[in-house]
């Protein structure tokens, strides 16, 4: 299959980037060969018409939407490139971005200034808020790119990169960043999940910090980032962060 058939059927939502095997997702490294060939096929040029002023590779253009996509695409700068898949029910608040390879799920919504990078995977009836960073992960293409799953709730200005998992459910609070190099504690079960950490199933994970390590950085008050699992859903937090039917 080349470049031009992938990138069609990633559009239809045919194919993925990653999947789930197992109990985890796994990068479908064929699809991942086949955008950066693309990538490397492709010219830059001067795009015309409503994108007159820009210029970017020939063959990867923003998508256009109509009203048979039923996605609300709101007017003020948003761009989803060619090769994403955007699924019924998504709204997408300007100015928002999803690059190539990239997967947002029903009933998703991208706030503004909110980011989906290359090949990450947005499950169902995820909140993304206002300036979310979603990292993309290209390469390596063996490596899985960020998945938020389904029912998420990523607060504001949180920054998720390197291939982290954010299982169902989970709230993240705004400010959170999340990568390979953060370490992410669980307070309610009193135990260390380790760096680069999954995040458990209907967690709810607060910004947190932790002594730098050495004693020189203890004499001078440093502390590095971490993450902290304060509690798990419940009624309360379900009811909180509901999204209104009349915001669709």
């Amino acid at each position: 299959m080349d470049w031009k058939q992938t990138l069609d059927l990633l559009e239809k939502g045919e194919i993925r980037a990653a999947a789930p095997v197992a109990g985890t997702w796994k990068a479908n490294v064929d699809v991942k060969n086949a955008i950066l060939e693309a990538f490397r096929a492709g010219e830059n040029e001067e795009y015309k018409g409503a994108y007159e002023g820009f210029v970017d590779k020939h063959n990867l253009p923003p998508r256009k939407f109509t009203v048979d996509h039923n996605v609300r695409m709101v007017p003020g700068g948003s761009s989803v490139r060619r090769g994403a898949y955007v699924a019924p029910g998504v709204i997408i608040m300007p100015p928002a971005y999803v690059n190539t390879g990239g997967y947002v799920d029903e009933g998703s919504m991208i706030d503004s200034h909110a980011l989906v990078g290359s090949c990450a995977q947005i499950g169902k009836n995820v909140h993304l808020s206002a300036g979310v960073q979603i990292g993309g992960v290209l390469e390596p293409v063996g490596l899985s790119p960020v998945v938020i799953e389904d029912d998420c709730f990523i607060g504001a200005g949180a920054v998720i990169v390197e291939g982290i998992l954010v299982r169902k459910r989970a709230v993240i609070a705004p400010g959170v960043s999340l990568s390979k190099s953060v370490p992410v504690y669980d307070c309610v079960n009193e135990k260390k999940l380790g760096k680069g950490a999954a995040i458990p199933e209907g967690a709810v994970v607060v910004p947190g910090s932790r002594p730098a390590g050495s004693q020189w950085a203890e004499k001078n008050g440093l502390s590095v980032s971490c993450a902290l699992i304060i509690k798990y859903r419940d009624e309360g937090s379900d009811a909180s962060l509901e999204l209104e039917d009349a915001l669709r």
